[in-house]
């Protein structure tokens, strides 16, 4: 249970998180708990984190800020193992370094410099900026569909996500859609340009007329309703 100054405390950084939230950051407190927090961090640009969604946990002890949380991230990144306790200098694994001013703000902006930069802690991994790319494309799919904690906490970034995800979807089945059409038109054209009509007997020489025709007839028709 959370000590009368600890509360004091996390509620005073959560609305002062409100009101001024750190770029890329998001966090709050869950409903039961005050001790746990939860964050998102949006991959910044220029990173190979770039449009990523990073969900992760921060519990704190009874007597904060006098001892320093543990910090987790949930969604698979490339540069953290995932529900593993990280070892950085805001973290409960150095209380010797521990500053009581450091706020929930200062433990994000860190984890965040630290995640775009190349040291190794215990509880980082090594990967390529390629798999950090491809897992920062995945990440908003897997916390709305995966990730149950992140649905719990954030409905309103699950709503966001599927939204964006759909879309996505859309926009990527019409560029395929357009392709395809593209490459059958380039195609019939090919098949066209290889009929020498003159070789052609009457009878098909007046089918393939008409088949042109016909098709000229559904440009034209298309055009009018488009003007």
């Amino acid at each position: 249970m959370a000590s009368r100054q600890a509360t004091k405390r996390l509620n005073k950084e959560f609305k002062s998180m409100q009101a001024s939230p750190p770029p890329f950051i998001i966090a709050k407190p869950t409903e039961e708990n005050i001790l746990e927090w939860h964050y998102v961090i949006t991959g910044p640009p220029e990173s190979p984190y770039e449009g990523g969604q990073y969900h992760g946990i921060i519990r704190f002890p009874t007597d904060y800020p006098f001892k320093p949380p543990s910090i987790l991230m949930i969604t698979p990144n490339g540069r953290f193992s995932t529900n593993t306790r990280l070892c950085l200098s805001m973290s409960d694994y150095h209380p010797d370094t521990w500053n009581p001013a450091w706020s929930v703000a200062t433990i994000l902006n860190g984890l965040l410099s630290f995640m775009t930069g190349s040291e190794s802690t215990t509880g980082s991994i090594q990967t390529s900026d390629n798999v950090k790319r491809r897992l920062a494309k995945d990440s908003k799919h897997w916390n709305a569909y995966e990730n149950d904690r992140f649905k719990k906490n954030f409905s309103d970034l699950v709503r966001e996500n599927k939204l964006e995800l759909q879309q996505q979807a859309e926009k990527e089945e019409e560029e395929k859609r357009k392709k395809l059409q593209a490459e059958g038109e380039q195609e019939n054209g090919m098949k066209k340009a290889d009929i020498n009509v003159d070789e052609l007997d009457p009878e098909d020489r007046i089918r393939l007329m008409q088949q042109q025709e016909a098709e000229e007839s559904e440009v034209n028709a298309s055009r009018c309703l488009i003007m």
